[in-house]
């Protein structure tokens, strides 16, 4: 009886943990959302353009001296869903500046988490999850122009260019260790592809972004 039993137990635990991940889709990269997304232009825009594969949608960004970004409010409770997923390419990358300079602060690609933290956007903190033509993955260091937004390279093109690559974070850990805060709720996430610094030309794609609790 038990030989009988234990492949059905073992069967049920197995499809109760294959469907226990919670997911919250941030972007649906098509027309009716591209309408909705705030844009904020730093220097002239970024040029953003829809587009498609196997994979499902995706958001090609070229820039060249520019630089603006598109985000979205939302509210995403990171006690249950602490992970931010994220398939990006860059085609185009940006090597041999210094992206922790002033003058280099530029990235073919990056994902902007933020939380509000006081009445103005200036007190908001945020976390740059970035697509690094020049350092390796795990490096992180303050933004030149704001201590309260931290980079932190989740992939590089020293390993992964011209190649879609599929990235994962802590966000809730990585705000308590690079901001020292206790974060339970995000309020925005923005993608940017900015070259407005080192005048330099930059090609990327965004797909499948999203939270999940595992």
């Amino acid at each position: 009886m038990i030989k009988r039993i234990l492949p059905l137990i073992l069967t049920i635990f197995y499809f109760q943990n294959s469907f226990s991940n919670e997911i919250l889709k941030v972007f649906e990269f098509n027309d009716d959302e591209f309408k909705k997304l705030e844009v904020r232009k730093i220097k002239k825009k970024t040029t953003y353009t829809l587009g498609s594969n196997d994979k499902g949608n995706f958001l090609k960004a070229e820039a060249q001296g520019v630089a603006s970004g598109l985000g979205k409010e939302l509210k995403i409770n990171l006690n249950k869903t602490p992970y931010i997923n994220i398939t990006w390419k860059v085609e185009e990358d940006l090597s041999g500046i210094e992206e922790n300079s002033k003058k280099g602060h530029d990235y073919a690609a990056r994902v902007f988490v933020i939380k509000k933290t006081g009445a103005t956007a200036l007190s908001n903190r945020a976390i740059n999850y970035v697509f690094s033509s020049n350092k390796s993955v795990g490096e992180n260091w303050p933004s030149p122009f704001t201590k309260k937004s931290i980079d932190y390279v989740l992939s590089t093109t020293k390993k992964n260019k011209n190649e879609w690559v599929t990235v994962k974070a802590n966000v809730k850990e990585d705000f308590k260790t690079l901001h020292g805060l206790d974060v339970h709720e995000l309020n925005g996430v923005a993608i940017m592809t900015d070259t407005d610094n080192s005048k330099l030309k930059a090609v990327s794609y965004y797909q499948n972004i999203y939270f999940s609790s595992e």
